[in-house]
């Protein structure tokens, strides 16, 4: 099937995921493999992050999170942190016009605080200059942990119980999912992770317990349209029970 064929294939369905999430992994072997060093991997990256911002634009999904930088990213050697943090910066001064241009609102999940000021203030003025777009939200995972997501949002949550403003039977789900980074978007329909390997690394581990998971051993400097169209697509085929089976879903068609 072509590209352009896949494209209308998934579009006709009309069951696209409202939010897809992204493990961008395999940017350092796809370096290695050509004898070339990881920040080459890390620069061959961001086009695929452009084209997948603009394909998902175009199709109509409403919100791509991407893994951005994690908090355990920072343990990396120096070198590499660095040359991370003047690549995001480069990034985002050269591609937030484009995006502002095509009604793409960027925001931020993660501790944006921890990265080097110059980085956060160029962060800060594309999230500014975007905020009222209408179209895709692009959603970087920035300094992201889930693990540390959590704790935040237990510690916020214990202080209203502490003041009086809750009382701990009063605490839901809802009430957890408010106080954690993604409150104002819905939770991923899919999720994908490139590069092959099967974990979760610590991304949005509240969020995906219903999320369908789809893996490819494309390294993620090599992931374009056609691949995230396959995602998609295969992603359209999969009955969602939500612990139901289907049976009772086929009753309320």
């Amino acid at each position: 099937m072509t590209e352009s064929d896949l494209r209308k294939t998934v579009t006709t369905r009309g069951d696209l995921p409202a939010h897809i999430a992204i493990i961008m992994d395999g940017n350092g072997r796809w370096a290695k493999q050509r004898s070339l060093s990881r920040v080459a991997g890390h620069r061959e990256g961001i086009n695929s992050v452009r084209e997948i911002t603009r394909v998902c634009g175009e199709i109509g999904i409403d919100h791509l999170t991407l893994y951005t930088f994690s908090t355990e990213n920072w343990a990396r050697p120096r070198v590499e942190v660095s040359a991370l943090m003047r690549l995001l910066l480069r990034t985002i001064r050269s591609e937030v016009r484009d995006l502002n241009k095509n009604n793409v609102r960027l925001t931020t999940i993660g501790n944006i605080e921890d990265l080097p000021a110059d980085a956060r203030k160029g962060i800060e003025e594309g999230i500014e200059l975007t905020k009222n777009n209408t179209g895709l939200n692009l959603n970087l995972a920035l300094s992201y942990g889930s693990r540390q997501e959590i704790l935040q949002a237990v510690r916020k949550i214990t202080k209203l119980t502490q003041s009086g403003e809750l009382a701990p039977d009063e605490i839901t789900e809802a009430t957890i999912t408010a106080h954690l980074f993604t409150a104002s978007m819905p939770d991923p329909d899919l999720l994908i992770r490139t590069g092959g390997e099967y974990r979760v690394s610590n991304f949005l581990l509240w969020q995906i317990a219903y999320t369908e998971i789809y893996v490819t051993p494309t390294f993620w400097p090599d992931f374009r349209e056609k691949e995230l169209l396959e995602a998609i697509s295969d992603y359209q085929t999969r009955e969602r029970r939500f612990g139901k089976v289907s049976e009772q879903l086929q009753k309320k068609r």
